[in-house]
């Protein structure tokens, strides 16, 4: 008995080091573009950049893809890193006008510092259901919810130059 307790625990170590070598490394938060033009309050408020990357992980997770969250990920990062950054975010309107919001994201997938695919991404929102009920964190919240869903299927069979959510 303790033979075979040995031994699968021993095949869960093992399947668990692969898992972390398969796994795709994420930076949390994801960062904002230098050059993109974000309200201070969303960038203050919201925490766009930190629920891109746990809906991204959520997702991914469903879909059979591990990630891990790193500090910082860069293209020579060993392993496979998913190099993301908010490029654009578009929040106009309020709960009496109306809301207009849009976030913008790019990324790009190495393996081992090669190129394995690349995607833009825009998701659009009015506010949906009882939209003049949510305020403007909320609606973008919604909008970066649905990217990491794009995403996450994005990394389960990644491709260059794809187009994700609202540019499909």
């Amino acid at each position: 008995m303790r033979k075979i307790m040995t031994a699968a625990l021993l095949a869960f170590g093992m399947l668990q080091a692969a898992q972390a070598a398969d796994a795709v490394h994420v930076q949390r938060p994801v960062p904002f573009n230098e050059d993109a033009d974000v309200p201070g309050a969303v960038k203050r408020e919201c925490k766009l950049d930190e629920q891109l990357s746990d809906f991204v992980a959520q997702y991914a997770r469903e879909k059979g893809v591990t990630v891990d969250f790193a500090p910082q990920v860069t293209a020579t990062s060993p392993g496979q890193s998913l190099v993301m950054e908010i490029t654009d975010v578009v929040s106009e309107g309020n709960a009496f006008l109306g809301h207009h919001k849009s976030v913008t994201v790019k990324g790009k997938l190495y393996r081992d510092g090669k190129l394995a695919g690349s995607f833009k991404g825009r998701r659009n929102s009015m506010g949906g259901a009882f939209g003049g009920f949510k305020g403007s964190c909320s609606v973008l919240g919604r909008s970066v919810k649905a990217l990491g869903e794009d995403i996450a299927g994005w990394l389960a069979t990644p491709r260059e130059d794809a187009l994700l959510g609202d540019l499909e």
